[in-house]
């Protein structure tokens, strides 16, 4: 075991740019979600180097005690990646995806970083900024399951990491962001108001298992791995995946902002 002592009441700061969440606590396992530089999280359990954790969002998954470095206690103090690699004194460098936190002393060596106090002002809490963030910050990501940065994302992910972005928390899973918005509409090919969120089913029992984000104007930004990452949709058309779609929507749900 490493010098990081288990207790149920720790917490662990990622020190990795990212750290995946397993579903069991084998490097070969599926990744069920990931944990960026600079995050902190709560011990839940351990397995040898193997640790069960628990995210600022409940989320719960295995990582490697590799990943993880003791708490510090000021990591939200830290300064924010909008994608941008870093330098220590010794000279070694860090590729940090979009929402990485890093410790003060860290130079920033290319591309863009800002402090927290900066974040509210350059990613408001409104619909439109949310939509512009979730068109342009990930364009062209591709689809991983699992992921939730630029570099590969999943349909919550995107979700999850552009509202929180801008100042508004969600859960992990699509069916639980679901939970935690209002319905406000069924059909798929309205025009529903930028910001709002489209659920999907491709199952029997129709538990919700995709969503996208509506821009305002009969289209959505989502990450599908039958488009191959992040893609706008126009919900009217007569394609044959956007028909299957909107044959498949639960409804659309309104997020508080």
């Amino acid at each position: 075991m490493t010098s990081l002592t288990l207790s149920t009441a720790d917490r662990f700061t990622v020190r990795a740019a990212i750290a995946p969440l397993l579903g069991e606590a084998r490097i070969s396992q599926a990744l069920t979600s990931q944990l960026l530089c600079g995050e902190v999280v709560h011990l839940v359990d351990g397995r040898g180097d193997w640790l069960r954790v628990r995210g600022a969002d409940g989320y719960e998954g295995w990582t490697h005690v590799g990943y993880l470095m003791p708490y510090v206690g000021t990591e939200a103090t830290w300064r924010i990646s909008l994608g941008c690699t870093v330098g220590d004194a010794e000279g070694a460098r860090l590729a940090l995806p979009l929402g990485a936190r890093f410790a003060p002393g860290t130079t920033v060596v290319n591309g863009e970083a800002i402090p927290p106090d900066q974040r509210a002002s350059r990613f408001p809490r409104s619909a439109s900024a949310i939509v512009e963030s979730a068109c342009t910050l990930f364009e062209g990501a591709s689809y991983q399951w699992g992921g939730v940065t630029p570099w590969g994302v999943d349909c919550s992910g995107l979700v999850q990491r552009v509202f929180a972005l801008h100042g508004v928390p969600l859960p992990r899973d699509a069916w639980q962001q679901a939970e935690a918005s209002t319905q406000v509409e069924e059909n798929a090919a309205a025009i529903h108001a930028a910001g709002d969120l489209l659920f999907f089913s491709d199952r029997e029992d129709r538990r919700i298992t995709h969503v996208g984000i509506a821009l305002g104007d009969g289209r959505m930004v989502h990450s599908a791995v039958a488009r191959g990452g992040v893609a706008v949709e126009p919900m009217s058309t007569g394609d044959s995946y956007t028909a299957k779609l909107r044959a498949q929507c639960t409804g659309v749900h309104r997020v508080q902002l």
